[in-house]
């Protein structure tokens, strides 16, 4: 027989009993399910957080067995979200999830957002109109959000709180060409790139094809910061870093960064290290669409 607090007792300690039952009462968005996602559902399911609304419209391939929750020779083919929704309420029983199996959208994106306590972006790094449209509705509805990029082996995190700096502020991406905003929304996550000296192979990374290198340890990194980052927004514990201020750990080289960034992309520093990222790369995104 399922007991929520016999389930999640072992929490108590990190947090009081008191917290623990705030938790059952969040409720948490996460848009895309695949590399980081997924382990977000059930990392944050196992901290006890009590509904969540989830958006995916992707099924599970091979190429997604590296690094996804959920991807196994049994779930080929099948939605991610299906597959998600299963293993998360294999945890916890008692969870309220609300599904959007065809992503988030301008006809769903207020619903996917309503009663949200806390968004945790996962969405694929090149769906940029989606985030933007999900980001201009955050900052509407004054909802915190969490970004915890994969990168290398390792993760860096921005944080977007209420009445801060807001994600287009930061990352500056609007009426930018495709590569160019692949390259803002890089070097935002991670100016400090401290993934970029062990790329072995730097002609698997196409920004044109929408296409990189990833690793499942960096998955399970973003998803144990971002669980960490929205436990203390939703209970107001610890000390939160948001967007200009943001942090990167890399395991392989063992190194932590914080990072510091007023006026975001803007910033002579951000110029500097998208020139030279450009020059890494071999790529002029001048002109391209």
């Amino acid at each position: 027989m399922f007991s929520y607090d016999e389930a999640f007792s072992r929490n108590l300690g990190w947090v009081t009993a008191e917290e623990q039952a705030a938790l059952r009462r969040k409720r948490v968005a996460i848009a895309g399910l695949g590399g980081t996602g997924g382990v977000h559902l059930l990392t944050l399911a196992r901290l006890g957080i009590g509904a969540f609304n989830i958006a995916d419209f992707d099924t599970f391939g091979l190429a997604n067995f590296n690094r996804q929750a959920g991807a196994m020779v049994s779930t080929l083919g099948r939605p991610k979200i299906d597959v998600l929704d299963e293993m998360a309420r294999d945890i916890n029983p008692q969870l309220a999830i609300q599904t959007f199996p065809n992503g988030v959208t301008e006809d769903n994106v207020d619903r996917f957002l309503e009663g949200v306590d806390i968004y945790v972006d996962a969405l694929d790094y090149f769906a940029f109109d989606a985030r933007d449209l999900v980001y201009r509705k955050l900052a509407e509805k004054r909802i915190p959000a969490v970004i915890a990029a994969p990168l290398g082996m390792g993760t860096a995190i921005v944080n977007f709180l209420p009445g801060g700096m807001t994600f287009e502020e930061y990352f500056q991406l609007r009426g930018l060409p495709p590569k160019e905003k692949a390259l803002h929304f890089l070097i935002g996550l991670s100016p400090a790139l401290l993934q970029r000296t062990y790329l072995v192979d730097p002609d698997r990374v196409k920004f044109g094809e929408r296409a990189g290198p990833s690793t499942g340890m960096a998955c399970q990194m973003c998803a144990g910061a971002a669980g960490v980052e929205v436990l203390k927004i939703l209970l107001g514990r610890g000390r939160v870093l948001s967007a200009p201020h943001g942090f990167q750990f890399d395991a392989y080289r063992n190194k932590f960064v914080r990072t510091w960034r007023p006026g975001g992309m803007s910033n002579p520093l951000m110029r500097l290290m998208l020139v030279l990222a450009k020059l890494k790369l071999k790529m002029d995104v001048r002109g391209e669409s």
